[in-house]
């Protein structure tokens, strides 16, 4: 691969081998459990890790393995494992980092399901998150200590909208000899690469943007590679997976004991159709972005509605942050508005003709939910509000139709109020 095509080259030519697919320009759907060997020492190297074949389903893929190497090769990253949600890459990520006792440092402003996982599920098992504001350097700092494992922030907060400074969060990290892991879903390695700001870690759910066609879900881990692990905390514990595959450590150890044993694996359809939607990322992202300011604009101007969020909006507090790390491209296709109260954001929803209400993001189409009586529905009331989720807050997942068509459907929605 030429290293020094754009973006919007590689994405499409990234991991393409028509030489090994009798000329096909998308890699063969590999719909089998298991692989055959030819001997037993074939078999006896495979499972021994001093090759690359093939085993079981569960444990490898052909197709899965081109979307790994196309995605970590997107991201600028050594290497990647797919998974068969967003939520089993970011359970993986964790758990290869955590026992027992652990700590570790997350912004608040996550993911439902993110939450749930770290704030509930993880302390069943005597491991602590501690929250803070994501955009707070001071409160980062402080709330690592001695049993802190790692630190975990979004790129673009769901649905807060906030905008972490990565390179600066990265630097707390490394001071502390720990790795910073980033949920990169929002942004995409179109808009952001967080590697390259020194994460350690890159998360996606790739059943939105990178998919984009909202038909299949996935999740992956992308390792940078870079991280010393035996100069640090860690050193004991990974040395036979540093010893097995050097830079690679960290992935090896997600994969051998969680990926496979979890049974976390991807089914080869949904990587396949993921490839379909990445080919057109480039071209779907500078759309969702250049309608989502268009949408940002009409909103935060129309008088039904109460306030905005949105990153690309001059008053917004992380403008700044957002311009320098998304490089100018864009803010993110993601935006959170208020309108009177819950009641009202009902008869909004009900009003409208062209975007979907349903709990999905990233799609081609434009979508609409109601956070605090859906997704939030269970949480008690301070944590709703602890995370920002109010009764008057809409999120709006612009899509790529006609930036006309989509504010024309929100204006006669909030016209009919």
């Amino acid at each position: 691969m030429n290293r020094n095509w754009r973006f919007e080259t590689r994405v499409i030519h990234e991991g393409i081998h028509p030489e090994r697919w009798e000329g096909a320009t998308l890699p063969p759907i590999y719909q089998t459990a298991s692989h055959r060997h030819p001997t037993a020492e074939s078999l006896r190297e495979a499972f021994g890790g001093r090759s690359a074949d093939h085993i079981y389903l569960r444990l490898t893929n052909p197709t899965n393995r081109v979307l790994e190497e196309k995605l970590a090769a997107l991201e600028g990253g050594a290497g990647a494992v797919v998974t068969s949600s967003g939520m089993a890459a970011i359970t993986n990520a964790c758990m290869a980092l955590l026992r027992s006792g652990d700590e570790f440092v997350a912004g608040n402003s996550l993911f439902m399901s993110t939450y749930v996982l770290f704030a509930q599920v993880f302390k069943k098992y005597g491991i602590t998150a501690r929250f803070v504001e994501p955009t707070d350097l001071e409160a980062i700092r402080k709330a690592v200590n001695e049993r802190t494992r790692f630190i975990f922030v979004e790129t673009i907060g769901n649905p807060k909208m906030d905008v972490p400074d990565l390179a600066a969060i990265a630097e707390i990290a490394h001071a502390h000899g720990i790795p910073l892991l980033v949920d990169n879903t929002l942004a995409t390695p179109y808009l952001c690469r967080p590697l390259e700001l020194g994460a350690d870690v890159v998360i996606h759910s790739t059943t939105k943007y990178l998919s984009g066609h909202g038909c299949a879900t996935g999740g992956v881990i992308i390792d940078g590679g870079r991280f010393d692990w035996m100069n640090s905390r860690f050193a004991e514990e990974f040395k036979p997976f540093v010893d097995r595959k050097g830079p690679l450590a960290y992935l090896d150890k997600v994969w051998r004991e969680h990926h496979i044993n979890f049974g976390t694996t991807q089914s080869p359809f949904h990587a396949y159709l993921t490839m379909l939607g990445l080919d057109t990322l480039a071209v779907r992202m500078e759309r969702h972005l250049a309608n989502a300011m268009e949408v940002a604009r009409f909103l935060a101007e129309h008088p039904r509605v109460k306030w905005v969020r949105y990153p690309g909006l001059p008053d917004h507090p992380d403008r700044e942050v957002a311009q320098r790390q998304f490089r100018g491209k864009g803010f993110g296709a993601l935006i959170a508005f208020g309108l009177e109260d819950q009641e009202t954001c009902f008869r909004f929803i009900q009003n409208l003709r062209l975007i979907f209400n349903l709990a999905n993001l990233g799609d081609c189409k434009t979508l609409i939910i109601h956070p605090y009586s859906s997704q939030y529905l269970s949480f008690p009331e301070e944590t709703r509000r602890y995370l920002s989720i109010t009764p008057d807050l809409l999120r709006l997942s612009v899509g790529l139709e006609a930036v006309e068509d989509i504010c024309e459907d929100l204006r006669q929605a909030l016209d009919r109020l």
